[in-house]
């Protein structure tokens, strides 16, 4: 595959994967909000860095994991039991739940830097998510682990998660008014599609068996 396609793909799935409301994205369009357009790009360039990392991180261990197939084995069947217990939790356990407003303290820009570094950094799940997916990219043939293939794949998901925080920063208004009302279904979706990750990876670790 070109280097432009893995490029986006890898920016695809960073975004797609940050869509859904969370804490990264809702700080920095309050940010913005709050203490101006500045502040929050500052935010979002400090997350998108350690992002950047722990996805070159993840692609790193996918080279090592595609080097030994049968830790890949186990770690199929630990990301199976991961997805299904994702899945369990946004089908039958995420409510709606009405979220408290908090005053943002005025900071410098320097200090929401390294806030967006904190809150990214605190979030681990990007790694084992990274790994999984270029692992999957690498078995299809879409994605080769030398160093202008792993270059691509960490740059394009590095855009994609900058430009799902963009987004939020300028859409703020209208996503705050829709939060609420389509959260529930978009824990559905989340739910169906790691629903979904989760049939394909059984029957994956089924065919080897059988």
């Amino acid at each position: 595959m070109s280097l432009p396609a893995i490029f986006f793909i890898a920016m695809l799935v960073a975004f797609l994967a940050a869509v859904p409301p969370g804490l990264l994205n809702m700080t920095a369009a309050k940010i913005s909000l709050k203490e101006g357009y500045t502040r929050g790009i500052m935010f979002s360039v400090g997350a998108a860095l350690v992002f950047t990392i722990q996805t070159l991180v993840a692609t790193v261990f996918a080279r090592y994991l595609s080097k030994h197939p049968d830790v890949i084995d186990i770690l199929q069947q630990v990301a199976f039991v991961i997805f299904v217990l994702i899945t369990i939790y946004f089908l039958l356990i995420a409510k709606k739940q009405k979220t408290e407003e908090s005053d943002i303290e005025s900071k410098s820009k320097r200090s929401r830097f390294f806030q967006g570094m904190f809150l990214s950094s605190i979030n681990m799940f990007p790694i084992p998510f990274q790994a999984y997916i270029t692992i999957t990219f690498a078995s299809f043939g879409w994605l080769t682990f030398d160093t202008i293939g792993i270059s691509t794949y960490v740059a394009g998901a590095a855009m994609g998660s900058f430009i799902n925080l963009y987004v939020y920063i300028f859409f703020f208004d209208k996503i705050k008014k829709t939060k609420e009302t389509s959260q529930k279904r978009m824990n559905y979706i989340i739910g169906i599609i790691t629903g979904i990750i989760s049939i394909i990876t059984l029957i994956s670790i089924l065919r080897k068996y059988y």
